[in-house]
């Protein structure tokens, strides 16, 4: 299985960054590649420091990573959004958009930070040769700035997500009411590519992927300028938040490890953590939902904006990767995972994307029910980082078991386990090198890796 995912990566690579996919996702995007360095840190450590040096180097002047870095010898019409629509060299350029690279102008949650201290500690000795922390460092703090100054709408300490491409999980009920309220674009001023490369019952509806390219074209017009545009999808993830928590941790350990303070960043990590927990938990539901900033007004001067979601997301439980939880809410979200909703190691052996029970569920169409490898990565981390280590150690394995089944699927059904979407997919192959490598690594804060770095 090692050699079938080394071969997936080397199949993936294009020299300087590996695609998801050849002929669905054939450039570079950004959570891909932070959880793709992840698994490349096994085979080459220096090709994983490349993976995210590649990535970061088309950042924004403003600070932003955008989600998907063109690759030029591609062919304009083998993916939409193509550079011709997103523009960001030109509508772009006041939030200093490269002018030598085209990228799209939105972003993904910030994994980034984790990814880059998990590859230093795979060979510190080569990354301290390389300068690999001393050169990524102040753009992973320039990227959360970003987030810090431009993403907190509401003022209330999270980033929000502007739209539904930009927490990862694209077409996730959870974006059904928000999305409600946006008119779909003309479907004659644009050709959907990906349903050239899979089945139409797999992907976003074209009601939802015309509201996608509202929104985007909606921010493209106002120059992607964050307190110009109105901004009519403005939600806040508690996936994306999280794991800007958890990179906060690790841009502590990078900070320390390159001798600067520590300090600033565990405080951030805190305010986030403390935010989750004040806007976004409900108790009721035992699981943190998203918050729609913009439904309806305000209910009084001091509380947030919008309200709840009420759909149970996948997003909901990945709280667990952050250090720090009120340890009731911890239990809370740990009977969530088992229970009838998501029902892991009863009714399902992965984690679904979305409520089994819930009225939108699909075991078929991308994140409305099918499992994904990095959410249930990510629980893996979770799970043991609150004492769950059998259970931890369990998905581990069931998680290797159908990587190597489905030929490293993109997704698969929560049932059935038959492998969904693209084949030979870069972060599931990656994910499964970390897990063979140690199916827990770094999950435990009193742990240290195989190199004897310390992980966050």
């Amino acid at each position: 299985m090692r050699r079938a995912a080394a071969r997936v990566l080397d199949g993936n690579w294009t020299g300087t960054s590996t695609v998801p996919s050849r002929s669905l996702y054939p450039h570079q995007w950004s959570w891909d590649s932070a959880f793709i360095a992840i698994g490349l840190r096994h085979l080459s450590p220096v090709r994983a420091q490349r993976e995210l040096e590649t990535l970061l180097s088309a950042q924004w002047a403003d600070g932003r990573v955008p989600h998907i870095v063109f690759n030029a010898e591609v062919p304009p019409d083998a993916y939409f959004p193509s550079p011709s629509f997103w523009r960001s060299s030109t509508a772009g350029a006041p939030c200093g958009a490269p002018g030598a690279v085209e990228t799209s102008g939105i972003v993904q949650p910030p994994v980034h930070a984790l990814a880059a201290w998990l590859v230093h500690g795979a060979d510190p000795d080569a990354s301290a040769r390389r300068g690999f922390l001393a050169r990524v460092h102040p753009r992973l703090v320039a990227w959360h700035r970003y987030l810090a100054r431009h993403r907190d709408l509401d003022g209330g300490g999270l980033a929000a997500v502007v739209h539904p491409w930009e927490p990862g999980m694209d077409n996730s009920p959870c974006w059904d009411g928000p999305l409600s309220r946006i008119a779909p674009a003309d479907p004659a001023t644009y050709r959907r590519a990906d349903l050239t490369h899979g089945d139409a019952a797999d992907r976003p509806t074209d009601l939802d992927y015309g509201r996608y390219v509202r929104l985007a074209a909606a921010y493209r017009d106002h120059g992607y300028r964050d307190a110009a545009a109105e901004h009519a999808f403005a939600v806040e993830d508690p996936g994306f938040n999280a794991l800007y928590a958890a990179a906060e941790h690790a841009l502590a350990r990078i900070a320390e490890a390159l001798g600067h303070d520590p300090g600033p960043h565990r405080a951030r990590a805190a305010e986030l953590t403390d935010a989750l927990v004040r806007r976004l938990w409900s108790e009721q539901a035992g699981q943190f939902l998203a918050r729609d900033l913009r439904a309806g007004p305000r209910q009084s001067g001091a509380g947030p904006a919008g309200r709840l979601v009420a759909e149970r997301s996948a997003a909901g439980l990945l709280p667990l990767v952050v250090p720090g939880l009120p340890r009731p809410v911890a239990d809370a979200l740990l009977r969530t995972v088992a229970g009838e909703h998501f029902g892991l190691g009863s009714a399902v052996r992965l984690l679904p994307s979305y409520d089994l029970r819930g009225a939108a569920f699909d075991r078929r169409r991308y994140w409305r029910g099918p499992a994904w490898f990095n959410v249930n990565w990510l629980l893996v981390r979770g799970l043991s980082r609150y004492g769950e280590r059998a259970r931890a150690d369990a998905l581990a394995g069931e998680v290797l078991r159908a990587a190597g089944a489905t030929r490293f699927a993109e997704y698969l059904d929560p049932y059935t386990g038959e492998g969904r979407g693209a084949r030979e997919f870069g972060w599931t192959a990656a994910l499964t090198l970390d897990l063979l490598a140690d199916p827990v690594v770094g999950a435990d804060p009193q742990r240290a890796s195989r190199t004897g770095a310390p992980v966050p």
